[in-house]
């Protein structure tokens, strides 16, 4: 999901990135940073993921669930408001455009500290971003556009693009756009050359408290006032522990709830939930080399679609393609229906249905999730009726993901799990899910198509130079790899559930980030 690795499944509900998927000791008091006030003020904010939570250290490379505390380690040159949707100000504080789109101009903040000492000026973040580009692992291609980057002073950063694309936007995605100091060994480890406003104190790989942060003093936000001083992240892969956990206060914020402890978090003076739409989606991948086109179109309309949004309770919204609404390409007429006569008939022209061959198909998804279960057993009923099994086989992610890139006759006919974008726009699905790979990586439908290739690679200059062009483009594209190619499903888009402790005050879900909590932007009550 890159998890990639991208996206990992979430314990017990749902999966927090498909990217790789996809990563204790008790968590001690420490002195903190001095308020202006004089008031030393000590507060540690508890994260409850249900999954390992650090995968790889080097920002250049991460792409999985580590986004949630890379997101508090790092900052990048801009950050997306979901409100305006717009790019707002983080290491720059300004940037413009040339006329024809093909020349960034940022300018830094100044002052601002790597938290090894080391200047934050416009010679390290090009040093930064040239590293990321020449690793080129995880979402690098994200600077694909970059033809070269210069530092004109200590606060002006200057990019030449090969062709136009939103920089700015790029410049905040939640992958591959961390500065960083290049000049540490990440190979090393925890080893920290972050630039945004905590760092790291420990990492316990395997313990239930497996990362604690704690703030960086010189963070150009600077500490005055009341602030979260240390995060500790607490894997917790059993939701209805994590729940009780919240309720005796010992957690500030529960990534997931399923349906019925979400109803009870609504109604616990101590809890506040917190409910909001996201850009993740569950894809259902068909494996187009191995399993013929009308019977993976039959499999489509055998899903029962509102079914399913309707057993999640409000964790899931009815999808309608690929992108999820709020982003450029979302196309509201593509939503599915179930059409259980129309599976049959279209298995009959494969041979197989209520009255042909029997068919068996193998299915993976993600261990624990309760939200795949669901559909799975829908699904499953409604293959049955159809004279078709389904041999269906929860995994863990990193097994699941080792058996969809492996060898092609190992490999899975349904490959169930979750998407979302590296920056905010529907650029990522395409890439990453449906472009030709070799090897394998995230194209787990195996779809080879040059014409789709084609397309998919025209898509970021068409987004910032012709809005009107690239709806369209996105809405053709969608149809040819739904319906035509029959290469994928989509269920339902994820409406996240959290639960906070009511002491936490200032938390905005950031669906361009996702399961981040920006613990900076938090107050903790008094």
């Amino acid at each position: 999901m890159r998890w990639h690795i991208r996206l990992v499944a979430t314990g017990a509900v749902a999966a927090v990135a498909l990217t790789s998927a996809c990563s204790g000791g008790k968590v001690r008091g420490a002195a903190s940073p001095q308020a202006s006030s004089g008031k030393t003020v000590d507060s540690t904010f508890v994260y409850v993921p249900n999954l390992d939570v650090v995968t790889d250290w080097d920002p250049a490379s991460s792409y999985s669930n580590e986004i949630i505390a890379m997101e508090n380690i790092y900052e990048s040159l801009t950050r997306y408001n979901p409100q305006t949707k717009q790019t707002e100000p983080r290491l720059a504080t300004a940037w413009t455009k040339s006329s024809d789109g093909k020349q960034w101009t940022f300018t830094l903040r100044g002052g601002v500290t790597f938290h090894t000492g080391k200047p934050v000026d416009a010679a390290a973040a090009k040093e930064s971003i040239e590293r990321t580009m020449k690793t080129g692992a995880g979402a690098a291609y994200i600077w694909g556009a970059v033809d070269k980057i210069e530092a004109k002073d200590p606060t002006t950063l200057v990019f030449t693009l090969k062709y136009p694309v939103p920089l700015d936007l790029i410049a905040s995605a939640g992958y591959a756009a961390y500065i960083y100091d290049a000049s540490v060994d990440f190979k090393a480890g925890t080893t920290d050359g972050g630039s945004g406003p905590y760092t790291i104190e420990s990492w316990r790989k395997g313990q239930e408290t497996e990362l604690t942060l704690k703030a960086y003093d010189k963070y150009w936000g600077g500490w005055a006032g009341p602030h979260y001083t240390k995060i500790a992240y607490r894997v917790t892969p059993e939701l209805t522990t994590a729940w009780q956990l919240l309720q005796r206060g010992e957690v500030s914020f529960v990534e997931r709830l399923n349906p019925q402890l979400f109803a009870q978090a609504a109604s616990t003076p101590s809890v506040q939930a917190s409910q909001s739409p996201s850009f993740q989606n569950l894809l259902v991948l068909f494996n187009t080399g191995t399993v013929d086109v009308k019977v993976r179109k039959a499999i489509q309309k055998a899903i029962d679609y509102d079914g399913l949004v309707a057993a999640l309770k409000g964790a899931g919204v009815p999808a309608s393609g690929l992108v999820p609404e709020g982003l450029l390409g979302y196309t509201p007429e593509l939503r599915p229906r179930q059409d259980l006569a129309g599976a049959e008939s279209l298995l009959k022209e494969a041979g197989y249905g209520p009255d042909g061959k029997k068919l068996t198909l193998s299915l993976t998804y993600a261990q624990g999730d309760s939200d795949q279960e669901v559909l799975v057993t829908l699904l499953t009923s409604a293959l049955d009726k159809l004279n078709v099994k389904l041999e269906a086989k929860p995994l863990q992610w990193t097994t699941q993901w080792d058996q969809g890139k492996g060898k092609s006759d190992k490999r899975q006919d349904i490959f169930i799990m979750y998407w979302y974008p590296d920056y905010a726009d529907a650029f990522s699905w395409f890439v990453n899910v449906f472009r030709s790979a070799d090897p394998v990586s995230f194209n787990l439908s195996y779809l080879k198509d040059a014409a789709i290739d084609k397309e998919i690679d025209g898509l970021p200059e068409l987004s910032a130079t012709d809005t009107t062009k690239a709806q369209d483009a996105y809405g053709t594209l969608q149809r040819e790899i739904i319906d035509d190619q029959a290469a994928v499903a989509v269920p339902y888009v994820q409406n996240y559930q959290r639960a906070l402790s009511s002491k936490v005050q200032g938390y905005v879900d950031n669906p361009a980030y996702p399961n981040v909590v920006f613990v900076y932007d938090l107050k903790p009550a008094a």
